[in-house]
């Protein structure tokens, strides 16, 4: 079967918006294509705001996330292959998702991950961020 996270990130960022929230979401830098403004890379993560007011032309592809923004008053195309989204969350509240390793896709450090993590994938490697529901 195809990576469901395509269809994840497009389902949670329709969700945000239609609850008036403005989604972001969290990018390991360090995967192989991600364009990205380097200069607002901290820790190999980068938290982008996607919101139709933030960006122009964004595209959830099923291999990539791509739109045009600007940073700092410059314009610049990014792209963010869809393996490299780490999160998705409503900066409001903080509700989301945090997207584990898929069965078969490449890990940011290029190896494939024959699915032998825990139950439920919770072995992670430390450093990726959590998210925790307030209520």
């Amino acid at each position: 079967m195809t990576s469901s996270r395509p269809y994840l990130v497009r389902a949670f960022n329709e969700w945000i918006l239609d609850n008036d929230c403005t989604p972001y979401i969290v990018v390991d830098a360090g995967v192989q294509g991600v364009q990205v403004p380097t200069e607002h890379v901290a820790n190999g993560q980068i938290v982008l705001n996607i919101s139709p007011g933030a960006v122009r032309g964004l595209v959830v592809g099923n291999g990539a996330l791509e739109f045009s923004a600007r940073f700092g008053g410059v314009p610049m195309q990014v792209f963010i292959p869809l393996q490299a989204v780490m999160a998705i969350y409503a900066k409001e509240n903080g509700e989301g998702m945090v997207f584990g390793s898929e069965p078969g896709s490449p890990d940011p450090d290029g190896t494939t991950d024959k699915g032998d993590s825990g139950p439920g994938g919770e072995d992670r490697p430390s450093g990726r961020p959590t998210l925790k529901v307030v209520k």
